[in-house]
C-alpha cells in the first residue's frame, strides 16, 4: 500500500554531534489513523509536531503544529481530507 501520509516532528539534540544534522525528522505512513497515532505519540513527548498528505494524494493537506491538538483527537473513523471535503453543494 503507498504511503499516504507524513508526520515531522523535532528532534532533541543529543551530547555534541560530529555533524551538523537536520532539528527534524519525517515518517511516513500508509493511513492517518497511523499517522495520528504516531502524532500523538510525539506530541505527548512534549514535542512540536507538523502532519499532511503527500503528492500525488488529493485533497492535500497540511495541519500546522497549533492544530495538531484538534487533528489527533479528531473522530478515527475519518480518512485524509476529513468531514468537510463532501459537502453537499447550497440550494
Amino acid at each position: 500500500m503507498p504511503q499516504t501520509c507524513y508526520v515531522t516532528f523535532e528532534v532533541h539534540k543529543r551530547g555534541t554531534l560530529p555533524k551538523r544534522r537536520s532539528p527534524r525528522e519525517t515518517r511516513t505512513f500508509e493511513s492517518e489513523a497511523e499517522a495520528r497515532a504516531f502524532a500523538r505519540e510525539k506530541f505527548n513527548e512534549g514535542l512540536i509536531v507538523f502532519a499532511g498528505t503527500l503528492n500525488p494524494f488529493l485533497p492535500r493537506r497540511l495541519i500546522p503544529s497549533s492544530d495538531i491538538p484538534s487533528w489527533i483527537e479528531q473522530d478515527r473513523g475519518g480518512e485524509v481530507g476529513g468531514h468537510d471535503d463532501k459537502r453537499e453543494p447550497e440550494k
